[in-house]
């Protein structure tokens, strides 16, 4: 039997089909490498087996996930494959809504007519909007205040309602942020393109490949005026995918969990780790907030802690060495 891992080339897939080979779980990853690197698959490969199956296309492409079906005995779904940047959400909001929400309905409706038995959905943070109330727990209302937010709020219903009207268990995993890399340094985060996540953006300053860090948004009502967020390692992330597929969610056809460490962290603290992981100074600018972008969100991950046994057990210092391991490497092997 075997798990489809979508966007299993991605930076949170990649580690989470580290984290299933290592347990002895048989993969094939669907990617279409629109937002990952063709060069992490051989990497990935180093790290589980030879033997590691990739096929590469469109997870909303009903024919493509048709014939992965049809190839392999699939027993599990874990969906990654999203488009993910809140700010580029806002600028193009159809291509968002056509991409995030295909592919869901797409894999969903393959995984009913072949009895899989176990839908893992990544999901975000971002369906809070501006919580009332902190830390957020699953019970805190999602108002998303941006497409990418609504996309994924969409996709839960979806999920929710499919597994109330079949035999397929959903289990919905709200993360916060992920930061680091696999303790080895082979495989992390490095997307083609533009760095859209924060840490991205400040290991590439580490690294000499952008010139500064610009913060986006000094004004906020925090410790020291920038944004708060819950930063959880990638390592704890793909952990948490694990113990959802092995969840005894008991009579229930769905189940929604908080994925973060519960410690808010300001912008310019992350910056300091990033400095003291890296060994040197990494400028910044503090420029104007984003659209979209939130002041504070930290999560409540009891839940969690007592329904699938998971809580996340690497502090920052650790999110960043492992994180810079990896760019550090990375750049070296370029060079």
């Amino acid at each position: 039997m075997t798990t489809l891992v979508t966007g299993g080339a991605g930076y949170v897939g990649s580690h989470t089909v580290a984290a299933l080979a290592a347990a002895g779980h048989d993969v094939v990853i669907l990617d279409d490498f629109s937002n990952a690197r063709r060069d992490l698959v051989g990497a990935l490969r180093s790290l589980t087996t030879q033997k590691l199956e990739v096929v590469e296309g469109d997870a909303g492409d009903r024919a493509t996930v048709d014939a992965v079906f049809d190839a392999y005995r699939i027993e599990s779904v874990v969906h990654f494959a999203a488009h993910k940047s809140v700010p580029e959400s806002v600028a193009e909001p159809l291509r968002y809504f056509r991409n995030n929400l295909m592919s869901t309905l797409t894999l969903a409706a393959a995984a009913v007519e072949r009895q899989v038995g176990r839908f893992v959905f990544s999901s975000s943070a971002v369906v809070y909007g501006t919580p009332a109330a902190l830390p957020v727990t699953e019970e805190t209302p999602t108002e998303p205040e941006s497409p990418y937010g609504a996309t994924k709020i969409m996709c839960e219903r979806v999920l929710s309602d499919v597994a109330s009207a079949s035999g397929m268990q959903v289990v919905m995993l709200r993360y916060f942020n992920p930061v680091g890399a696999h303790p080895t340094g082979i495989i992390g985060e490095d997307p083609p393109g533009e760095a859209t996540n924060l840490v991205s953006a400040v290991m590439r300053v580490a690294a000499g490949t952008l010139d500064k860090f610009e913060i986006f948004g000094g004004d906020y009502p925090t410790r020291d005026g920038t944004a708060i967020r819950d930063y959880i390692h990638v390592m704890d992330l793909a952990d948490g995918h694990l113990a959802a597929l092995a969840a005894n969610l008991g009579e229930r056809p769905s189940r929604i969990f908080n994925l973060g460490t519960g410690v808010p962290t300001t912008v310019l603290e992350v910056v300091a780790a990033a400095s003291e992981a890296a060994q040197r100074a990494i400028p910044f600018e503090i420029v104007a907030r984003r659209p979209g972008d939130l002041g504070a969100s930290w999560a409540d991950c009891s839940r969690a802690a007592r329904e699938l046994e998971w809580q996340a057990r690497r502090g920052l210092n650790e999110m960043l060495e492992d994180h810079w391991r990896f760019v550090s490497g990375r750049s070296d092997r370029q060079h």
